[in-house]
């Protein structure tokens, strides 16, 4: 069962640091809309009581891929954008708000803090 979303919950944006910064910016957007578009009662919630976004990184699609296992394993929706232009690569990964979410995510940097 899905918890209830209030103000501050974030949706959690993922990226990869190997793709440059602006790609990074981009692919997070389509990440987040993949996320409202798979999971529409899930995000219009989102939307509706918070609208906060987490904005992270990881290495390179492999740990994506990693991360995106791990949230299906413990019952997170998740959802991945694979960008076309760079043969079907996921690029991004979009997880929605909860306690469970925020477990999963606690290690990752913040999207682009290697350029502060």
């Amino acid at each position: 069962m899905a918890t209830t979303i209030k103000a501050g919950d974030k949706l959690y944006v993922v990226t990869r640091r190997d793709i440059p910064p602006g790609y990074q910016g981009v692919q997070s957007q389509h990440g987040a809309l993949q996320f409202v578009f798979d999971h529409p009662a899930r995000g219009a919630a989102w939307f509706k009581d918070s609208n906060y976004l987490a904005w992270l990184s990881v290495a390179d699609e492999i740990e994506l891929m990693r991360l995106l296992v791990a949230a299906k394993d413990q019952g997170i929706l998740a959802s991945a954008f694979r960008e076309p232009d760079v043969g079907g690569a996921i690029t991004s990964i979009a997880l929605e708000p909860g306690p469970k979410t925020v477990e999963l995510c606690k290690g990752f940097p913040l999207a682009l803090k290697e350029l502060s």
